[in-house]
């Protein structure tokens, strides 16, 4: 536990190594890197319920270019993707 927490220590930037410096098991400092850049299960399925709305009312906004509105439908699918949604062909 110890080794594994020292390599976590290490792989961190500063702002982060100091929110996780108090942490005594590399569980602790994992489950709070965890919440803090994912979210607790309730945001991250809130989050997962706001993007599925985005995803299917999606529409071109008036003035938008083709790009840009790929980019953002890309930018929900992706997101979609990272909270665990399965999208059937």
């Amino acid at each position: 536990d110890a080794k594994a927490l020292n390599i976590i220590h290490f792989a961190l930037n500063s702002n982060e190594f100091f929110r996780i410096s108090a942490c005594t098991t590399a569980k602790e400092a994992w489950d709070l890197i965890q919440v803090t850049h994912e979210g607790t299960p309730e945001v991250r399925c809130a989050r997962k319920n706001t993007l599925i709305q985005e995803y299917e009312t999606f529409r071109m906004t008036q003035g938008e270019t083709i790009m840009d509105m790929q980019k953002r439908f890309t930018h929900i699918i992706n997101h979609l993707k990272g909270l665990g949604k399965i999208f059937d062909e």
